[in-house]
């Protein structure tokens, strides 16, 4: 009888491995910012390698790509589409421009000229309906994310050439519906636009995405919510991510394992579950960006685990990282007094600090010799709140985006490079580009259409997963 329940638990083992090598999960990511033909955008290939960078510690098969042309955009898409054929999860993400005419979706690769509708329609622009449909209607479960709400850059010159009848061009994205088994979200909600983010830095779609979606134990509609709410806060409540959903059963990016006495049973798409606890999942997120050179992919694992056995580790590779060449040293957190990473900070404990124009641009120049760029202005101003904050996270104080005394002196302790970003006429980075407000926006477009797998996903709406505003 021994010998029986033995040969039941060695079989038991290997079902699960089979179950778990049956697995296949398959994800897109593409950022694309050098725009050859309008102003680039600076964060699209950062929010794409820290997103890849999550996405393979969870176990995907990660076609990548930045700054793509429309050949090599085709040929990723190519190879995505072949390796998605039959996977139980496959995701597609892309940050970097898009548009809508007439209802229709299409992303921009860096070499896109666009003069007229028809420099779109015959392949200047990447068809998202199509696109979807193409590569993605095998899978069990299809999750889109776009990060490509920004203002449509080519809209004037469309509209020009539009002489002979009407043309829609509109601002963001538009509207996308999901067919069974999908899960559409978008940075902001249809024909609006989505802040971008400080240069150098992820956007703040991206930003949540990165630490949410890879939480253990996290269902993905949940962890949507949590990213619409993340965003909403971080933007003052300008930017709401909008989404739709068709899933028919709960998808966890990052499952953990069920307890021996009562497994789960296991929806018709939802991935097999992994025996990681979260600290193996913590520990394979460090091995996997621990000897990388880009800091976003070391800022991903802090925003995933503010207070991780490996943060000291994170923040001087960091800084190594930033400063590069220079023999000049960072310490980050040199005697910081311990009380810094308890107590909370507001607009009471910073007016006691009693900060004159002069200070404040001080700080403004020691969050941007730090990697943090802000507009050096002695104001501080919604941008500089949200760098304030990020700072804060990094550092594992309570994130606020106002500062107190104890914070402020562990900043002023920070030692930084000696040569600091220099500030051009009107108090910004020079080596930066803002718009009016700090920011940068990507454009998005829309879809229509109907059909099955993902091009149903372009039919009528069946409701927002995260609702509009």
């Amino acid at each position: 009888m021994r010998f029986l329940i033995i040969a039941l638990s060695v079989i038991g083992i290997l079902a699960s491995s089979n179950a778990a090598k049956a697995d296949r999960r398959v994800a897109f990511v593409v950022g694309n910012g050098a725009y050859k033909n309008v102003a680039p955008l600076p964060n699209p290939p950062i929010d794409a390698r820290a997103m890849a960078s999550v996405l393979r510690n969870v176990g995907f098969d990660v076609v990548e790509g930045t700054n793509l042309s429309r050949d090599s955009m085709t040929q990723k898409l190519l190879e995505f589409g072949k390796k998605a054929q039959d996977a139980d999860v496959a995701l597609f993400f892309y940050a970097g421009h898009g548009i809508a005419i007439n209802g229709t979706n299409y992303l921009l690769p860096v070499d896109a000229d666009i003069k007229s509708e028809m420099d779109v329609k015959l392949g200047s622009a990447i068809n998202i309906d199509v696109t979807l449909d193409q590569t993605m209607s095998d899978a069990k479960v299809k999750l889109v994310l776009l990060d490509a709400c920004r203002d449509n850059p080519f809209a004037a010159k469309i509209r020009s050439a539009a002489t002979s009848r009407s043309v829609n061009v509109q601002s963001g994205l538009a509207e996308m519906k999901s067919s069974e088994g999908t899960l559409i979200a978008f940075a902001t909600g249809p024909g609006q636009t989505a802040l971008d983010g400080q240069g150098g830095t992820n956007s703040p779609f991206t930003r949540a995405l990165v630490a949410n979606i890879a939480k253990p134990g996290v269902e993905i509609q949940q962890a949507m919510t949590q990213v619409r709410a993340q965003v909403n806060e971080e933007t003052n409540k300008g930017q709401l991510p909008w989404g739709h959903t068709n899933l028919i059963g709960p998808v966890y990016l990052n499952p953990v394992a069920a307890p021996a006495e009562a497994p789960l049973a296991q929806a018709p798409n939802t991935p097999a579950p992994t025996a990681s606890t979260a600290p193996e999942v913590e520990l394979e997120f460090w091995r996997s960006v621990k000897d990388s050179s880009k800091p976003e992919e070391l800022n991903a694992y802090l925003t995933n685990y503010p207070s991780g056995q490996f943060k000291p580790l994170a923040l001087a590779r960091i800084a190594a990282l930033q400063d590069g060449p220079s023999t000049t040293t960072r310490n980050l957190t040199p005697g910081v007094d311990p009380a810094t990473f308890t107590a909370e900070a507001s607009q009471v404990t910073e007016d006691q600090i009693g900060l004159d124009k002069g200070q404040r641009r001080d700080v403004q120049r020691r969050l941007n010799g730090l990697g943090f760029d802000t507009k050096v202005s002695g104001k501080f101003d919604e941008a500089t709140r949200a760098v304030i904050t990020r700072w804060q996270a990094t550092r594992g104080y309570p994130s606020t985006g106002f500062l107190n005394h104890l914070q402020h002196k562990a900043l002023l302790s920070e030692i930084v490079a000696t040569t600091q970003a220099s500030d051009d006429s009107d108090g910004r980075p020079s080596r930066r580009q803002h718009d009016g407000g700090g920011r940068h926006y990507r454009s998005s477009g829309g879809s229509g259409g109907s059909g099955g797998g993902p091009g149903g996903l372009f039919g009528g709406m069946i409701g927002g997963l995260f609702g509009r505003r």
